[in-house]
């Protein structure tokens, strides 16, 4: 099993196996009314990352899907991408069983299991992705292999910007790491405390990547809120000092926008709350994939120094399995 260590040490590797391994699916966007992006966990995670950056990229709607059900509105016009690393997971087969039957055009992005399976007797375009890594490593393939596919729609070739994306690592990673050791100091006196990320959209399925992370590598809650939707109601909460360590995470794309966090940040510094600003220059796939590699660093070292289970998620594990259990007692009934 390859390490959260060497997974974020070896990072570029992901982009060299799509950049290796993508081959074109030969379709176009206006062959197209929507696309849907079905996956969980961190098989889902690179859909929200894909979505939010086409966001005024694609000229027809794109949905994400973490559920058993696709909308009601898909079609033989439908381009469905489902993405499940272990190939198992119930709610994406639910997923394809649904675009199928509905008739829309279906890529699959898998590591095998029973999609892999149905992939191949229904002959349809299929993505493998390499064994080996924890789901929730697997980022770099996920987000990459989406834009490759999306990009292509629109006749937009994305190897080259996932070239300036691996070269950017290839000459910053030990910086990279720096980084997120020094994100993990700032808060190493109060480790066990929740944290809250508060993003601008630009930065929301980053800041949702980081609380995943804290969740199942460092066992520890996180939330994220939205700005400026945030400073409509919760805002109203932040009153006193708080158990809570907060990372603002924002770009400078809405000057409005900035300026709601230049308030949030006096707001809660004044009431002695523990305050990260991270203000991102510039929104491009490059910083998207850097934030994202510092702050998995991040939980790392909250995992190694509050000495959780960085590797396994018992919790998890349990679920499947009292769903499991519920089946064959479903079955047998």
């Amino acid at each position: 099993m390859i390490t959260h260590e060497s997974s974020l040490e070896n990072f570029t590797e992901q982009f060299d196996y799509v950049l290796e391994n993508y081959t074109p699916h030969g379709f176009n966007i206006n062959d197209f009314d929507n696309i849907v992006l079905g996956g969980l966990g961190g098989s889902g995670i690179g859909a929200m990352l894909a979505k939010n950056w086409f966001f005024d990229k694609c000229p027809i709607p794109i949905e994400t899907v973490a559920d058993y059900h696709l909308p009601s509105y898909i079609s033989s016009k439908t381009l469905v991408v489902l993405n499940s690393y272990s190939g198992n997971t119930e709610e994406t087969l639910q997923m394809f069983e649904e675009a199928k039957i509905n008739g829309c055009h279906i890529i699959i992005m898998t590591g095998g299991g029973e999609l892999k399976n149905l992939a191949n007797v229904n002959n349809l375009k299929t993505y493998d992705l390499k064994g080996g890594y924890q789901p929730r490593m697997t980022v770099g393939f996920g987000l990459s292999f989406i834009c490759m596919i999306l990009g292509e729609l629109m006749q937009d070739n994305y190897a080259s910007h996932l070239e300036e994306v691996k070269n950017h690592f290839t000459t910053n990673l030990a910086k990279q790491q720096e980084s997120g050791q020094r994100i993990f100091d700032f808060f190493k006196d109060r480790p066990q405390s929740k944290f809250v990320i508060v993003a601008d959209r630009e930065f929301a399925p980053v800041a949702v990547r980081f609380a995943q992370q804290l969740n199942e590598n460092s066992k520890l809650e996180a939330f994220v809120n939205v700005l400026p939707e945030a400073n409509h109601n919760v805002i109203e909460s932040y009153i006193d000092k708080l158990d809570t360590n907060f990372i603002m995470l924002y770009s400078n794309q809405n000057e409005r926008v900035a300026a709601r966090f230049d308030f949030l940040i006096s707001h809660l510094e004044l009431e002695n709350n523990k305050v990260l600003p991270l203000q991102i220059p510039e929104f491009t796939l490059t910083s998207i994939f850097d934030v994202i590699y510092r702050l998995d660093w991040v939980s790392v070292h909250l995992a190694n120094e509050l000495g959780a289970d960085l590797m396994n998620v018992p919790i998890i594990m349990n679920l499947k399995g009292f769903l499991s259990d519920l089946e064959i007692i479903d079955e047998e009934e």
